[in-house]
């Protein structure tokens, strides 16, 4: 970790982040510089021939500024992508240019030496750190090739045969390959390959950065709602860290309402699922931790007496060294982890959250990742919130529409059709009429009245539901109640003790479960009474609907795999059982009455 600053972050160039049309405009402008160069360096020798040892130095350049034009045409015209086998081709022939023009002038800290740092600019600019340092290398392999073959006396074996075909020379200075110049020299092409390749490093991570939340911005949808641009996020963040799982903690600070998801990739797709936080979930999610981002490693194991070794950042990006031991503890002891990173968000006063990356693989510093996190979150934060924001205003828009819509039913339909009912009633009693009329007016009061029950049962049905654990009893109560008073038929409600860890999405649907039974015994059982039971078995809860009236079309007790093949039980409660991932169970004895059972697991909150 000590050096993570000098460890270039493949993961990044993993991403693909370069398309082929930039590659190509990179490759033009070294090309045009090329070009530049080498003209720079024929108006050096014009003005100052003394520092051309040799009329090849002409030849050469000529030669270089040729090679700079055709790769400028080639990439110009031709319509083939620029390949890694082609951009290798023309950076080998650019270090070995630098060495042969060496050979040819006065000294190696002329203008000429620019020739090896355009090359490692180059290397720089087209890949990275590493790739610019084993340029250097190169480069100074080459020269220290040359200081061999001038004392071994190679390159005077060259002049020979030169002079034998009448052909200019090559009047190399042994001097300026001796060792010791060679070795200062050597340890100047490395620095400057450091340097130029540490900062086109972090240029090139800085951007690649940048992109990366530029993408995870335009994954922000408000048709896939806040579920779906969550798990679009945090999935993208499994796939940079090459994590395998992570969770998302959100809590309300009005309400106080927590959420806590778990997202994981399968087959490249991130999957969320929602998970209760549990009675101990402020605890375990959000304890005493006045940290803004951490990486976290562990070093025992998991249980009791795990050690961490942990790096921190505050809010400010000051390192922190205040972390909570006890709070990581609670946290291993749910969720087991060996690494872990964790960043924290908090878009408004009234939302905050943590989002936990487990098992990730880091390929930089930890503090440095962390201070990327950090900027991740305030970027995509705000457009995340955003959605969050657009999704209450639907919500809440939707309740005031249907509120009105209830309203209106209530003062208009559902009043002129008991000022109808009413008004059937005395025409048929207060005026002599057949027996046959007087059947006829009573059938039409019935069915009046039925329809003002079925028009009331909409808007119960209408009505916003805001339900979780503590409400959901009282709900089912004054459900059961109301359903007495408006048919008649006996009806109790039975709940056993015990706090009901379930989501608000399950206990919705339970109540709505419940209000589509009792709709039902209304309609069809006939039945005298009715029994509602809110149990508590073996880690499970069970909402049971028990009447005495005609029961099912079948005897027996049919389990929810049959009743979806024969269609034997309303689809109402198949589907919102189904939604819930229940088990729908229902016994029917004809003419004595059903029983209707739904079994929903009490979720736990380990990990």
């Amino acid at each position: 970790m000590r050096l993570g600053w000098l460890i270039p972050r493949s993961l990044w160039r993993a991403t693909d982040w370069i398309s082929p049309q930039e590659i190509r405009r990179t490759e033009r402008w070294l090309a045009t510089a090329r070009v530049f160069l080498a003209i720079s360096s024929l108006i050096a020798v014009w003005v100052d021939p003394g520092e051309a040892r040799s009329t090849w130095v002409y030849a050469l350049l000529w030669f270089y500024i040729g090679q700079g034009f055709a790769i400028i045409l080639l990439l110009r015209y031709s319509r083939r992508q620029s390949t890694p086998s082609f951009r290798m081709l023309v950076h080998a022939a650019d270090v070995v240019w630098p060495a042969l023009i060496c050979l040819l002038t006065t000294s190696q800290s002329n203008t000429f030496f620019l020739f090896f740092l355009f090359v490692l600019a180059a290397a720089a600019y087209r890949w990275g750190l590493w790739e610019t340092v084993m340029t250097s290398i190169l480069s100074v392999s080459l020269l220290w090739l040359e200081s061999l073959a001038l004392h071994l006396g190679a390159i005077h074996s060259v002049n020979l045969w030169l002079a034998h075909h009448h052909l200019p020379v090559v009047n190399a200075d042994a001097i300026d390959f001796e060792p010791k110049r060679l070795f200062m020299r050597s340890i100047y092409l490395v620095v400057m390959a450091l340097l130029l390749g540490y900062l086109a490093e972090q240029q090139k991570k800085l951007r690649a950065e940048r992109d990366e939340a530029a993408r995870m911005l335009g994954m922000v949808s408000i048709e896939a709602g806040l579920a779906g641009t969550l798990t679009e996020i945090i999935g993208e963040m499994l796939r940079l860290y090459r994590a395998p799982r992570a969770l998302v903690a959100s809590r309300e600070s009005g309400t106080g309402r927590m959420s806590v998801g778990v997202v994981q990739l399968k087959k490249d797709f991130a999957l969320l699922n929602w998970q209760e936080p549990g009675p101990a979930g402020a605890d375990t999610y959000f304890g005493n931790f006045g940290i803004s981002s951490c990486y976290v490693q562990s070093h025992a194991g998991s249980g009791v007496g795990q050690e961490f070794v942990s790096v921190a950042l505050r809010e400010d990006g000051t390192v922190a060294r205040d972390e909570d031991s006890a709070f990581l503890q609670r946290f291993a002891e749910v969720h087991p982890f060996h690494r872990m990173l964790v960043v924290s968000f908090s878009p408004s006063p009234e939302l905050s959250g943590r989002v936990f990356l487990l098992e990730p693989q880091l390929t930089s510093s930890a503090e440095e990742e962390l201070r990327f996190l950090q900027d991740l979150v305030r970027q995509v934060g705000p457009a995340v919130y955003n959605v969050y924001l657009l999704r209450r205003l639907r919500r809440r828009a939707g309740a005031l529409e249907r509120a009105r819509l209830v309203r209106d039913l209530h003062d208009g339909a559902v009043q002129s059709l008991i000022g109808v009912e009413m008004q059937v009633d005395v025409l048929r009693r207060s005026h002599p009429i057949e027996q046959s009329v007087g059947d006829e007016l009573e059938r039409i009061q019935m069915l009046l009245r039925e329809e003002v029950a079925k028009l009331r049962e909409l808007m119960q049905q209408m009505k916003s539901v805001d339900i979780d654990g503590h409400k959901l009893p009282v709900f089912l109560r004054d459900t059961v109640q109301r359903f007495q008073r408006e048919t008649g038929i006996a009806a109790r409600f039975l709940m056993d003790d015990g706090e009901i860890l379930l989501t608000q999405s399950v206990c919705r649907e339970l109540a709505r479960i419940a209000q589509e039974a009792l709709v039902n015994v209304r309609k069809h059982s006939g039945a005298k009474q009715v029994l509602v039971h809110l149990l508590h078995s073996d880690g499970n809860w069970e909402l049971i609907v028990e009447d005495d009236g005609a029961g099912f079309p079948f005897d027996g007790r049919v389990s929810q795999p049959e009743l979806d093949l024969s269609s034997r039980a309303p689809a109402v409660i198949r589907e919102r059982v189904r939604l819930i991932q229940g088990e729908l169970t229902i016994e029917s004895r004809p003419g004595r009455g059903a029983r209707i059972e739904v079994r929903v697991p009490q979720p736990t909150i380990n990990g």
